[in-house]
């Protein structure tokens, strides 16, 4: 079946079928750098994650662009983020920038979210958004007002169409104070002139000033991505006033279509003090930091957590689900180690275990059709628990397994749970890389521990164990062996 995707713009699943056969460009809204980045930044940036890893393993060459915002983010009381946050830290604006973009990175290096092939910065393409700013003036779909530039709304016959916010359903003032310098209380700022006391300021046609936050995007995925390009993608609370400008702005000044698809991921919501699930929001203090919660679990049962919900539905985030969430990850990977360990003395050919190569097979169907379905990343993983159901059946049962078919079960995790879905570490005692030293250590000990029983020596059996989970180790004794997990 072909790739189907639930297009925001339509409000319907459709065929994807990209501009260009063989390649795909997505443009991700990135974040605003004036703080750390919080578990609900994880929601968002897992999801696309997952849906770039998928389109290159299908083959398709993707250039995925995702921006850094680092000026031009205004509160409701038009104070720009990034000054707020450094006269809060008596630091130079760019100190804040510098520092809250190296956290977003380590986080998402940290998650095993894939880098970007570009993340352009909005302050290093001010000329270009000045030049789309003069041909929306150019176009009378803007107008130049006491040193700032505006968006005329009422030119554009479209404006709310992704959102369903038409301009004369919507109340005078409904965000912020009307200014008396706009024409209509729905139009947005293209350019902002800078008081005396704003430092992030640029030469422009129009006075001293900065770019307004929707104009950025517009203009970077121009630059990387054409006038139209495939996919565009962001969290669900920007769809209006930001991705709707965003569009409106776009397709007055280049007369074609802005993307093609719009994906839109649903809220990271966290328990208020009612147990009543409210949106994660820094304005709102109630965010946990992803460092915060990197130090407490896993990169692996975050993102299957994260995964465990269609992208575009909302989540809670609760200790007890992220716990669930570690365990089923635990079952699948104690699953592969199983599976590596016993590669490692595994004779050649298939040996009994070759009915399970036509799981392996509905297994990839299975996941194949689950991701083709618009990305649904629950059922790809159930398509992965199945299988661990039945791998640890055959490698529990005493069968003699061949080496071919190992090869196999290894491969579709790898692909699947690994490539696709990130939810595999790719550095394994078994596999070699930077864990291998760590791991073959703990197999040394684990062996040494396996003597002890033998021997009957109880207390040095239970030594090593308990060595084991003070750093962190733990073992669980199985009937064809022992296994480890860390914790």
């Amino acid at each position: 079946m072909p790739l189907r995707i639930y297009n925001v713009l339509g409000r319907e699943k459709q065929d994807f079928e990209p501009i260009e056969p063989g390649k795909v460009g997505i443009y991700v809204c990135g974040p605003t750098v004036y703080d750390f980045p919080h578990i609900g930044h994880a929601k968002t940036y897992t999801a696309f994650d997952v849906v770039v890893r998928y389109l290159r393993y299908t083959g398709l060459d993707v250039l995925y662009v995702q921006n850094i915002t680092d000026v031009g983010h205004l509160l409701d009381t038009e104070e720009d983020r990034i000054l707020k946050k450094a006269r809060q830290t008596q630091s130079k604006p760019m100190q804040v920038v510098e520092t809250y973009t190296k956290a977003y990175f380590d986080a998402m290096d940290a998650l095993g979210v894939g880098r970007p092939d570009i993340s352009p910065r909005a302050s290093g393409h001010i000329p270009e958004q000045i030049k789309l700013i003069e041909t929306l003036i150019r176009k009378e779909h803007a107008y130049v007002s006491e040193g700032s530039v505006y968006f005329d709304v009422t030119t554009d016959p479209d404006y709310g169409k992704l959102s369903n916010r038409r301009v004369e359903a919507q109340a005078a003032g409904s965000r912020v104070e009307v200014r008396g310098e706009k024409r209509n209380p729905e139009d947005f700022a293209l350019w902002k002139r800078a008081d005396p006391e704003h430092i992030l300021r640029w030469d422009s046609p129009w006075g001293e000033g900065f770019p307004g936050w929707h104009v950025e995007c517009s203009a970077m995925a121009k630059k990387y991505l054409g006038a139209t390009f495939d996919i565009h993608g962001g969290g669900i609370d920007n769809i209006f006033p930001h991705n709707e400008s965003e569009i409106a702005q776009s397709e007055c000044a280049n007369e074609v279509d802005f993307a093609r698809y719009w994906m839109l991921v649903g809220s990271l919501m966290v328990p208020d003090r009612d147990g009543n699930p409210v949106k994660m929001s820094k304005s709102l203090g109630n965010f946990v930091t992803l460092a915060d919660a990197l130090k407490k679990y896993r990169p692996e049962a975050i993102r299957m957590f994260m995964l465990s919900v269609h992208y575009s539905n909302p989540i809670t985030y609760e200790d007890g689900a992220i716990d669930g969430a570690e365990r089923g990850w635990e079952r699948i990977y104690n699953a592969v180690r199983l599976t590596r360990r016993a590669m490692n003395s595994a004779p050649a050919g298939s040996g009994d275990g070759s009915a399970i190569l036509d799981v392996v097979q509905k297994t990839r169907a299975d996941f194949a059709a689950a991701m083709d379905d618009d990305f649904t990343t629950p059922l790809a993983i159930a398509t992965l628990q199945e299988l661990t159901r039945e791998v640890n059946t055959l490698l529990n049962s005493g069968t003699a397994v061949g080496l071919d078919v190992l090869n196999a079960i290894h491969a579709a995790y790898t692909d699947l749970g690994g490539t696709v879905l990130g939810l595999i570490p790719e550095h394994d005692a078994a596999a070699g890389g930077d864990g291998a030293r760590e791991g073959a250590l703990i197999e040394l000990l684990i062996k040494m521990r396996a003597e002890a029983r033998v021997n009957k020596n109880w207390a040095e059996s239970d030594r090593i164990r308990n060595e084991l989970a003070k750093v962190g180790v733990t073992l669980e004794d199985r009937p064809d062996g022992t296994i480890w997990k860390t914790t």
